[in-house]
């Protein structure tokens, strides 16, 4: 297996892990009531949403678009 497709595998891994680390944070009972105090989730959330999402982006993208080596 290609290095390129290792990493896309990992980031891909680590943003879904963010993104669920995301939500568990939206969830929490101290977000809730910041949510709905502001109207916006807490800054820590909004990292793990915006962290998660390129990091699930990039590794798609490394995935799809990625040159293979030995082609």
């Amino acid at each position: 297996m290609a290095a390129n497709r290792i990493l896309a595998l990992v980031l891909i891994v680590v943003g879904v892990i963010l993104l669920f680390f995301a939500y568990q944070s939206s969830q929490s009972l101290g977000d809730q009531v910041t949510e709905a105090v502001t109207g916006r989730f807490t800054d820590a959330t909004i990292w793990y949403i915006i962290l998660g999402a390129a990091a699930a982006v990039a590794g798609m993208g490394l995935l799809v678009f990625g040159k293979a080596s030995g082609r």
